[in-house]
């Protein structure tokens, strides 16, 4: 019983330790239930889910007959549900949150990527163009973070506020040679007990660190004949305080990295901002180009048609004497610039096709059916009557509005401020204050085998001995482990002491150093957050002329192509009269042409040009009413849109009607 009631006694004061410190904030799901669960939580890995590289089903509701009939809003969708890199980019806020996790133990903040892919260019027209294609289908991102490195520290130590529970226990057997028998009435000693120490540490935000913890000693036993007591207990609890008075003081100082963390906390979810309207911009103008390559196709096509038909033409008449030979062999050649120019088309857009869907799906180009199948663009380049008329400092105030790189420089701005408030108090001087308060406790059964000296009357005479009793010693000592508990609750025996430790660096070179390096760093910080103003407003500026001379360029290229159409039907018509040769029809058809692509180029210009003031402006998402909580998920809750009727042209690329 009274085993039974030491053993409850330890528990109990283990219980009073554990809970004393424990601070936790959690930032991950729960997976289990149960008390096993509860206690090995901690020690855990936490699953993570996998990638998943299946497409979303939005894809095969476009389909038909192995023809993909895309417009540009479902193009956006898929790109939001599919595309890898914004895939890759709804890791970065999850890694900022195990980062603050991390931070909120009082531990170093890692570095974490926070890399923009742009995306890939469009096809060129070349030999050489599906080569340059695959090279740079995953080109065009900027620098970032090193994942998995710790950021540079610098500036005054941070507190560890992970609590730390420690225990430790043994058994101990030992045989010591005794030159006398005077003190031990033994030629050696031989001792025996069994130890146990646990406690508990945990540093807070303020720059204290405070430790409590119990230490045991359990059935300390020896053959010394002169002991008093054998076995003996022994116990202290010992709680233990120290104050960072000038160094480490703080919460604002202490708390710089939890602060930084909760900062990139939101500078990652602006970076998944920044991937999603890089991705759609990139959509936007991989789509518009695949419908301007389709135009120049027709256009080749068309011009394939009348060169075939002024051959023919030629031929028949060539046959009747009407014309020279040459005029036949003209004619050929012109038929065979046209077809390698249709060919040259027809590889670029197949190029842009394959390009488009690497962007819109994960595994598109490995599923053999999305991979053969053809790209049909419902959608086309609508131009106004007239553009809209904005003030050029209307435009400048919504970039500095809504451009998300701004606020992230005001974030790079607060976490350099953090640092540098960490190296500025690592200037001071290290002084402490600790206190540290003991209870002790000790209890044993009296050895039988003492005895001490039986005194006569006479107060000084020894008449005999006698066993050791409890009459003749503390009646607080005679006892158990229950009993040193006891004594240490109750503070029988207090000990403590109080210390002030100063610790002064003579040069202070080093935090010098480090104190100078962030105030530069702050300073070319602020430059950088001054630069990106100046080039936000250069680039607005640079879009709005370039929107200008682009819809002029257009217009104009408008009015020369309608020049030339009319051009090309006089010089036919002539060339059927009889009154102009072949060469002027040639050179008639060659300008009709260029005419034509040189508007469709005029067009696809304007379109990008718009495409990049948007995008500069911080308002391409609004634009196309980008939903960035469907991109977070990777489902966009808006249907596909129907496909539309389709009519068969004469080059047999199928048109929306």
């Amino acid at each position: 019983m009274h085993r039974a009631k030491s053993v409850i006694a330890v528990l109990l004061s283990g219980a009073l330790v554990l809970p004393v410190f424990a601070q936790t904030q959690s930032y991950t799901l729960e997976d289990g239930h149960g008390l096993v669960y509860s206690l090995t939580h901690p020690y855990r890995p936490h699953p993570v889910s996998q990638v998943s590289f299946d497409d979303s089903p939005r894809i095969e509701k476009l389909m038909r007959a192995g023809v993909i009939y895309l417009s540009l809003r479902d193009a956006i969708a898929l790109a939001l549900e599919n595309n890898l890199d914004i895939e890759s980019a709804r890791y970065s806020p999850k890694l900022a949150l195990a980062d603050l996790q991390r931070a909120s133990a009082g531990q170093l903040i890692r570095n974490i990527s926070t890399n923009i892919s742009q995306g890939p260019n469009s096809a060129s027209l070349g030999v050489l163009s599906g080569a340059t294609q695959v090279n740079s289908a995953g080109a065009s991102s900027s620098s970032g973070g090193t994942g998995g490195v710790l950021s540079g520290f610098a500036g005054s130590s941070i507190p560890n506020t992970e609590p730390y529970f420690y225990i430790a226990g043994g058994f101990n057997h030992s045989t010591s040679i005794e030159t006398s028998t005077q003190f031990t009435g033994t030629p050696f000693l031989v001792q025996q007990y069994k130890n146990l120490t646990y406690g508990v540490q945990q540093g807070f935000w303020t720059g204290t660190t405070v430790s409590m913890g119990l230490s045991s000693v359990f059935g300390y036993n020896q053959n010394a004949t002169t002991a008093l007591f054998n076995p003996i207990n022994t116990g202290s609890l010992s709680l233990s305080i120290t104050q960072n008075l000038l160094n480490g003081f703080g919460l604002a100082v202490n708390k710089r990295a939890y602060h930084k963390a909760r900062n990139n906390l939101r500078s990652n979810d602006l970076t998944f901002q920044a991937q999603v309207i890089a991705t759609v911009s990139n959509v936007v103008n991989l789509y518009y180009d695949l419908v301007t390559f389709n135009e120049d196709l027709r256009v080749s096509q068309e011009t394939l048609r009348l060169d075939t038909q002024l051959y023919e033409d030629t031929k028949k008449r060539a046959d009747l004497g009407a014309l020279a030979p040459i005029d036949i062999i003209q004619s050929e050649a012109d038929v065979k610039s046209a077809q390698q120019d249709v060919v040259q088309r027809e590889s670029q857009l197949l190029q842009q096709e394959m390009i488009l869907k690497s962007v819109l799906t994960r595994n598109g180009l490995d599923n053999s059916t999305i991979a053969l199948a053809r790209v049909v663009p419902t959608d086309h380049i609508d131009v106004p009557e007239q553009e809209p008329v904005i003030p050029i400092q209307d435009l400048v105030s919504d970039a500095m509005a809504h451009r998300i790189e701004i606020e992230q420089n005001q974030i790079a701005l607060e976490n350099a401020r953090l640092d540098l408030l960490g190296t500025k108090n690592n200037l001071l001087p290290n002084l402490s204050f600790s206190a540290n308060l003991s209870n002790a406790g000790q209890g044993g059964t009296l050895n039988p085998g003492v005895q001490v000296p039986v005194i006569g009357a006479d107060g000084k005479t020894i008449v005999g001995y006698r066993p050791l009793g409890p009459q003749d010693v503390s009646s607080l000592i005679i006892g158990g482990y229950g009993t040193v508990l006891s004594q240490i609750f109750a503070r029988n025996f207090p000990n403590y002491s109080f210390q002030l430790q100063l610790t002064v660096p003579i040069r202070n070179k080093a935090n010098q150093a480090d104190q100078i390096t962030n105030e530069l760093q702050y300073r070319q910080q602020q430059i950088s957050d001054k630069q990106l103003h100046n080039n936000i407003k250069l680039a607005v500026m640079n879009d709005w002329t370039s929107q200008r001379n682009s819809r002029a360029a257009y217009d104009t290229a408008v009015a020369a192509r309608k020049l030339a159409d009319e051009t090309l039907t006089g010089s036919r018509r002539k060339y059927e009269l009889g009154s102009a040769t072949i060469l002027d029809v040639v050179i008639a058809t060659r300008d009709d042409t260029a005419r034509r692509l040189s508007e469709v180029d005029a067009l696809n210009q304007l379109q990008h040009a718009r495409t990049s003031l948007q995008r500069d402006l911080g308002k391409i998402l609004d634009t196309y009413s980008v939903d960035l909580e469907g991109a977070m998920s990777g489902t966009v809750k808006r249907p596909a849109d129907p496909i539309p009727v389709i009519l068969q042209q004469p080059n047999g690329i199928p048109r929306d009607k």
